[in-house]
């Protein structure tokens, strides 16, 4: 007899040893939350898949002890992940006016016009682009996934089908197109190299230019207890202390910060170079981050806690359906987000609980959710059903949603929001 580690032992020990921090390479012991295993968020699938292998992989989160940073092991490449993807941004209504607010304030605060250059990167189906184009602006998308980069072209924005990072970013410099502004939104946190994304913002942008980057904001997610937001596509979870350190790293500053109520509350940061002398820093980031610093962000001890009320949703959740499914009430789902197969496959809610859900997106109808294969219809199918209860997935779509379904009052139906806590609408 020898002492020798069985084999299996000696793999799971070889895995836990390449748990290192994505920014700092620190190894990664401290856990934020785990929600068990859950398959790909946007891998909808279609009806002759269903009896197919469905591959579930952990989401259980992290944080690094020396830089701060929360995040989410990279268990499939974003070749994987992005190449075909089924998000389009341009069916939310309220993200297109977000994103056309945002364009006429930058061009008009950076002077913008025909002769500069504003590069988006993960530009989706072109719903920001095409209000820069509308006022003469150059302009250039960067989107990996082949068929949502097809419908930004066909709407006329020039795009190109790669994955940014410093390769492409030395490519288009060399090429004379250095970006005078460089947009990001909703992107840095869905990149596993966020060390090879910030150095190519860093080459791409002109000696005078600035980017800006959404993300969503680490204490909302903590404070409103969105813990659906996390699934395999989003790799890392920011605050300004933990982002600002990933910038500083690559020569950017964080010259100012908006707080946004996108996503269940968002970041947004204006950097420029660090070399560069303007704009000046802002007070709202000495304030913001102030803040975050008092109310221990900074600290790690500060995340203990999260994981007990992710459990009491569950709980919640799952009584609200059950007791509402033994009265004979029908419930549907709204939308088909990332988000909501996280809530869906972490609480274990099948058909039996939801019969269906809806979305906009002509793209995931007659498909079906992933792992838990609840089928998606056009929106009018609640209309043709009339449930008594109407479980709106997308709760950061609330008033847009609300809205647009009131007539559901018709028939005495209501509506439920998962996140927080448990609402009904009355």
């Amino acid at each position: 007899m020898t002492d020798t580690v069985p084999p299996a032992t000696t793999e799971v020990a070889s895995a836990a040893r390449l748990l290192t921090c994505r920014f700092c390479e620190a190894p990664l012991r401290r856990t934020f939350v785990d929600l068990g295993m859950s398959p790909l968020c946007e891998r909808i699938l279609r009806a002759d898949q269903l009896d197919e292998m469905e591959p579930f992989y952990p989401l259980h989160v992290r944080i690094c002890d020396a830089c701060r940073l929360v995040q989410l092991p990279a268990y499939v490449p974003p070749e994987e992940i992005f190449t075909e993807y089924a998000y389009f941004s341009s069916y939310s209504d309220s993200w297109v006016e977000h994103g056309r607010r945002f364009a006429e304030a930058i061009i008009a605060d950076r002077s913008l016009d025909a002769d500069a250059l504003v590069v988006e990167l993960a530009s989706n189906d072109g719903y920001l682009l095409q209000h820069f184009a509308a006022r003469d602006v150059g302009i250039l998308g960067i989107e990996p996934a082949a068929n949502v980069a097809a419908a930004a072209v066909q709407r006329g924005i020039p795009t190109l089908v790669e994955f940014f990072g410093e390769t492409l970013a030395r490519r288009l410099v060399a090429e004379g197109r250095s970006a005078d502004l460089v947009v990001a939104n909703n992107v840095f946190a869905h990149v596993p190299d966020i060390n090879d994304f910030a150095e190519g913002i860093r080459l791409l942008l002109a000696p005078n230019g600035v980017a800006t980057i959404e993300v969503q904001h680490l204490p909302r997610l903590i404070e409103n207890n969105e813990f659906d937001t996390i699934y395999h596509e989003h790799f890392t979870y920011y605050t300004l202390l933990s982002a600002e350190r990933v910038f500083s790293g690559h020569g950017l500053t964080v010259y100012d910060v908006e707080e946004l109520p996108t996503h269940g509350g968002s970041l947004r940061f204006y950097l420029r170079h660090a070399a560069a002398t303007t704009p000046t820093v802002a007070e709202r980031v000495d304030r913001l981050r102030a803040w975050e610093v008092t109310h221990g962000y900074d600290d790690p001890e500060r995340y203990a806690g999260f994981a007990e009320r992710v459990e009491a949703t569950k709980r919640n959740l799952l009584s609200f359906l059950i007791d509402a499914r033994s009265r004979g009430a029908s419930v549907a789902g709204y939308g088909a987000p990332g988000k909501g197969n996280t809530l869906l496959n972490y609480c274990g809610i099948r058909s039996d609980l939801v019969a269906y859900t809806v979305d906009r997106n002509p793209y995931k109808h007659g498909r079906f959710l992933p792992g838990t294969h609840i089928p998606v219809y056009r929106p009018e199918h609640i209309a043709e059903t009339r449930p008594d209860y109407v479980l709106i997935l997308p709760w950061n779509l609330r008033t847009e949603i609300v809205s647009q379904l009131a007539y559901i009052r018709d028939w005495g139906g209501r509506f439920v929001l998962p996140i927080p806590t448990l609402e009904v609408i009355e």
